[in-house]
């Protein structure tokens, strides 16, 4: 299982939430998708995860992602 959060700008709400969780959760592979608005971050589990399509996923809810971090393999 891998874990990469990715900065997210334009986030302020739980719809903004929702929106995001929706379309990445779309995203072949991905078991979970956690949200944290006050931060800016979305932090998604997959079994590998598909940069490109998250990043897509993120862009087509309507938010800029502008930074990414990989997590540790669990």
């Amino acid at each position: 299982m891998a874990e990469k959060t990715y900065t997210v700008s334009g986030m302020n709400c739980g719809h903004c939430a929702a929106s995001i969780t929706e379309e990445v959760r779309d995203v072949p592979g991905v078991t979970k998708v956690d949200v944290d608005v006050p931060a800016g971050r979305v932090t998604v589990h997959a079994e590998a995860v598909d940069d490109d399509a998250v990043r897509a996923a993120i862009t087509e809810a309507g938010y800029e992602v502008t930074a990414a971090a990989q997590g540790a393999a669990v």
